[in-house]
């Protein structure tokens, strides 16, 4: 029998073995996007823990005390962007690229984990395509006549359908075994050359250079760079065409093709050395980071201000759990209605719609995502909120001089 201690931290992208882990959080709650009815129920939610490790050999960035027995993906999950004004032109405009850049025109094409499937509609109305989109939330149906959804993985069984496109967005993150889901994806879709992959996942150089606690939780299991990226998709039979991030460099994405595995380095893939140092730097400046916001909260809540997060998702759940902040923060702000009279998991904030501000008047605003603040702006100005602090987790420096 293998001994779990001794199989903990290979690298489950390469077979690699990580030395130590870097960065620890015990009891975080394990989902962080699910609809908690109440705040009991919010704050007895599922915990696990955030066991980071880091693989010299491909760069590969992990959480080792991950257990996929924990995930219940059910249609309670909500993880959808697409309430968001600045999410959705960022959709379309990633749908339109892809488009361009991959000829899909009169194609099939296929997305793996396609949640809503907003992004799938948008490919075949724009590209008059026929889509297929796999989930484990069952959708119900489509409001598009070339759209259909299957509640199931995409894998060997379905190598009877032929897509000329293979997708997967933010999907892979949330698989602990990679390696194996990428190799299930090589071989489902065969020795089909033509075929383009594109895969789009949340991008670990800026987590490990901001210091972003905020954007490490439990169901995030696996961490990508755009070189431990392409150096996965080799190992797994893939041959990288393409590379790059975007959307405030937030995301990386690569496309790639079936190959051999033996296909050129492309230029914007880092060496594994270079995440290193990075990786080493990650805990000490996370520690000082903390210990700035729970003063600066602290300072807020003894003064009588009315704090509240502008976000109800996962990175509101991971910056309030990671402080184990239960009363400086009074509600969370979400445009997402499915949200609305929901609590955050793990410390049993109140999702509230942005109107609700008109009434409460908050004295201090946290931004969890600097990518909406022009949004959010323009909505605190139509409610005449004016709050004294308006500031984003990007800017430790703030709480410490306010």
């Amino acid at each position: 029998m293998t001994d779990p201690a001794a199989t903990a931290h290979l690298c489950p992208s390469c077979g690699g073995r990580a030395e130590r882990p870097f960065y620890e959080v015990a009891g975080v709650p394990v989902h962080q996007v699910k609809l908690v009815r109440t705040r009991d129920e919010a704050l007895a939610c599922a915990r696990g823990d955030i066991v980071l490790c880091f693989c010299p050999s491909c760069g590969f960035v992990w959480n080792a005390a991950f257990d996929p027995a924990r995930m219940r993906y059910q249609e309670d999950y909500e993880s959808s962007q697409a309430v968001s004004p600045t999410f959705n032109a960022f959709h379309e405009r990633l749908a339109r690229e892809v488009i361009e850049r991959f000829d899909l025109h009169g194609k099939e094409v296929v997305e793996i984990g396609c949640g809503q499937g907003e992004f799938l509609t948008m490919l075949a109305k724009l590209g008059g395509n026929r889509g297929i989109g796999f989930d484990q939330v069952d959708r119900s149906g489509s409001a598009h006549p070339t759209v259909e959804f299957v509640k199931d993985f995409y894998a060997e069984p379905y190598r009877h359908l032929r897509p000329d496109f293979v997708c997967c967005k933010m999907t892979l993150e949330h698989v602990h075994n990679t390696g194996e889901m990428l190799r299930s994806v090589r071989r489902t879709i065969g020795d089909r050359p033509e075929v383009v992959v594109l895969f789009m996942i949340p991008e670990v150089t800026r987590i490990l250079e901001l210091g972003a606690f905020w954007d490490v939780y439990y169901e995030h299991c696996s961490y990508w760079s755009p070189g431990s990226l392409a150096r996965a998709f080799r190992t797994a039979g893939f041959d990288p065409i393409q590379l790059w991030t975007d959307y405030d460099d937030q995301y990386v994405l690569i496309a790639a093709r079936p190959g051999t595995g033996a296909s050129p380095i492309l230029a914007n893939e880092e060496p594994p050395a270079a995440l290193a140092p990075k990786v080493r730097s990650f805990a000490e400046g996370v520690g000082a980071d903390r210990a700035r916001w729970r003063a600066w909260l602290s300072r807020r809540h003894r003064a009588g201000d009315k704090t509240v997060l502008w976000g109800g998702g996962s990175k509101a759940v991971a910056f309030l759990t990671t402080l184990e902040i239960k009363d400086g923060v009074d509600y969370a702000v979400d445009v997402n209605r499915r949200r609305h009279g929901t609590f955050i998991a793990g410390t049993g904030q109140q999702i509230v719609a942005p109107e609700f501000l008109a009434g409460y008047q908050p004295d201090a605003i946290i931004v969890m995502s600097p990518i909406y603040l022009p949004e959010i702006t323009a909505d605190l100005e139509r409610l005449g909120v004016h709050p004294k602090h308006l500031l984003t987790v990007e800017t430790p420096e703030q709480p410490a001089a306010a």
